[in-house]
């Protein structure tokens, strides 16, 4: 989208009524009890928000009810939040398997695999179970909002909010419009933003929006290092650790956000940009294939079935 056209929508509203009250959200559904779903969980419930946390897979909230406790278990005894406080957001979070649960929703934030496809079977499926003045947001970290948007019945009060994982120690939440978002939806899921005590980045609705389309690119030239023979694994985060001061090294890095999310977001700003200079690394694609994702199947860049991890290649 053409950043000027982007800005005169901003200033007319995209279509709201000028002054149009902002919409108030005490009610949150999030799709996807993944690391990235049970993290924005846990934060909105610690802000103070009602939290309705749906995965088609029974056995996935229940790991994400234990992660969440254990996560907020540390964070008293860092002493970053008293025993109540834990209790009490705990108690805010209800799970479900069934869609129905959003019927009082105020924003629905989808947090599902970084598939386009994957995310508009989510949505057609939760939209009917929606009263018409739910907002909702999706966590891509990739994939156009406008696009997706346009896939729903209400464009207008569709938007991106990409958090950072691992959410509840990551600050900074990228919000991302599209073509149609209105101006109150904006507000309202900036406002949400702050007040789960995240920092706001606002990114132009281009593919990998502003973290991705810097760090991605980044792993899958790693990547290419090692395939290519420039260096080891050690090698290579060992230099990027200590020569550029980075807490991890790209690889380990890779392996911590999945190495079939690194893929993902390369396709998509691949076949988005159309610049051979995101060409996903055919040894990235070759871990994707064989199953090796990193951290959550044991297996990645490094072997977690040891301590330390030790280096696959």
């Amino acid at each position: 989208m053409n950043v000027e056209v982007a800005a005169s929508l901003r200033e007319a509203g995209a279509g709201a009524p000028m002054g149009a009250a902002v919409p108030k959200i005490a009610e949150l559904g999030i799709v996807g009890a993944g690391q990235m779903g049970n993290g924005i969980a846990h934060v909105a419930a610690l802000a103070g928000l009602s939290v309705t946390l749906l995965d088609v897979k029974a056995e996935a909230l229940e790991k994400a009810m234990a992660t969440m406790a254990r996560n907020m278990d540390r964070q008293v005894n860092r002493k970053l939040i008293a025993a109540e406080d834990r209790d009490a957001a705990l108690a805010r979070i209800a799970t479900t398997t069934d869609y129905a649960g959003f019927a009082e929703a105020d924003l629905v934030i989808e947090a599902a695999t970084e598939k386009e496809e994957v995310k508009r079977v989510v949505f057609r499926t939760l939209i009917p179970h929606l009263k018409p003045a739910c907002m909702l947001a999706s966590n891509t970290s990739s994939i156009s909002i406008t696009r997706l948007g346009a896939s729903t019945d209400r464009p207008e009060k569709f938007i991106g909010m990409h958090f950072m994982n691992p959410v509840p120690m990551m600050k900074l939440v990228e919000i991302i419009r599209g073509i149609a978002t209105d101006e109150p939806t904006f507000q309202a899921v900036d406002g949400l933003a702050r007040r789960l005590g995240k920092t706001t980045a606002v990114a132009e609705d281009f593919p990998a929006f502003i973290v991705n389309r810097i760090l991605v690119p980044m792993i899958n030239e790693a990547v290419y290092a090692l395939y290519e023979g420039v260096g080891s694994v050690t090698a290579i985060d060992t230099s990027m650790k200590l020569g550029a001061n980075h807490p991890m090294g790209p690889l380990e890095l890779a392996d911590f956000i999945g190495l079939d999310t690194c893929l993902s977001i390369m396709q998509v700003l691949y076949e988005g940009l159309s610049d051979s200079k995101y060409r996903p690394c055919p040894l990235l694609v070759k871990y994707v294939e064989a199953g090796w994702l990193g951290r959550k199947t044991g297996r990645g860049f490094y072997d977690y079935a040891q301590t330390p991890p030790r280096p696959t290649r």
